[in-house]
């Protein structure tokens, strides 16, 4: 029994040897040390060894074993090192090499276009206030002079909400929460998401963003001639000064009168071309005296306060400004389009 033991410790041995590769040293191991290998056959078969040679057999196992143990641990940790160190050499960093250049962020062109919007009323005077997008109907509608069959709800197809509330239609809610908070005289803007059921076109998002704008204080002081000089003022300011800026009757619930702002045509300079369908004039937003129902419903007294109000889309605005001529081209993520701006 002992030189049988000898003989597997020595061709196992010579097996594991220096150059002994990963394979050789893993067949080693299963055929000598594991369950059904060469050494457990013996420790199982030890009922057969007299028992006076028992506890020399068992101890010769033992330290077979362990010589072994320890021989494919070393070669394994040297095997290990040898690949770290080839790792290391075929991935060596050369420090005095350029790095790599990341790219830097940029403000997306909507906005870039909102924040310019939004710095040319405040040099105004505004106040930029932040109002919410969920709201309820009066806030969305009644307050702003829409009864409850009034066709112009139609005009606005809303994402209604349970517990009677709603995605805002547009930012005017926001005037009359600050009305209502706060007394004249005020000069706020209010810019923000708003929410329709329209299908994404060319001109048309479900979501889409607006700046509305009041101003309003005692009887006379803010007049419709004010209301034509901050428009003008900032349209001319924003597309150059040389943006001629006209206004036209309209019809909106909430003012009174209402008018219709058009710029000459930025793409042709008012000579007529596709997009201002050769009129020499584009659209641009929406404004007029507040009606004087809603400074009711905020709780002024319409003898004792006036002002204006208008609202203005800031996609509408950046295609004619950025000369775009595709909305849906601001939510697509296309860095190849995002990076002109």
């Amino acid at each position: 029994m002992r030189e049988q033991l000898e003989a597997i410790r020595n061709r196992a041995m010579a097996q594991l040897g220096d150059d002994a590769s990963a394979e050789q040293i893993e067949n080693v191991r299963v055929a000598v040390l594991g369950r059904g290998g060469e050494l457990t056959a013996i420790m199982r078969g030890m009922r057969e060894v007299p028992a006076e040679e028992r506890p020399a057999i068992g101890q010769l196992v033992n330290e077979i074993k362990r010589e072994l143990e320890s021989r494919i641990e070393a070669l394994q940790e040297r095997q290990q090192r040898a690949r770290m160190e080839r790792a290391l050499a075929e991935q060596r960093l050369d420090v005095t090499l350029p790095g790599t250049r990341i790219g830097r962020g940029r403000s997306h062109p909507l906005t870039q276009v909102a924040e310019e919007m939004i710095g040319l009323f405040e040099a105004m005077g505004f106040e930029a206030v932040a109002t919410q997008d969920i709201d309820d109907d009066f806030h969305n509608f009644s307050a702003l002079n829409f009864p409850p069959d009034h066709p112009a709800r139609e005009m606005q197809d809303t994402f209604f909400l349970p517990g009677g509330l709603l995605l805002r239609t547009h930012t005017s809610n926001g005037q009359i929460h600050v009305m209502q908070r706060r007394q004249p005289p005020l000069a706020v803007i209010c810019p923000g998401n708003c929410y329709r059921r329209d299908e994404l076109s060319v001109r048309a998002s479900p979501m889409f963003s607006q700046i509305e704008g009041f101003m309003v204080d005692r009887t006379g002081i803010v007049t419709m001639a004010h209301l034509k000089g901050v428009l003008s003022e900032f349209l001319r300011g924003l597309f150059g000064a040389a943006t001629r800026v006209r206004f036209r009757a309209s019809f909106f619930p909430f003012t009174e009168p209402s008018a219709e702002v058009d710029i000459s045509c930025v793409l042709c300079g008012g000579g007529g071309c596709r997009v201002c369908k050769h009129s020499g004039w584009v659209e641009i937003l929406g404004s007029g005296m507040i009606h004087p129902n809603v400074l009711r419903a905020v709780g002024y007294d319409p003898a004792e306060y006036q002002g204006f109000a208008f609202g203005v889309g800031i996609e509408r605005t950046a295609l004619l400004k950025l000369g775009v001529d595709d909305m849906r081209l601001f939510f697509e993520n296309d860095l190849r389009f995002l990076e002109q701006f």
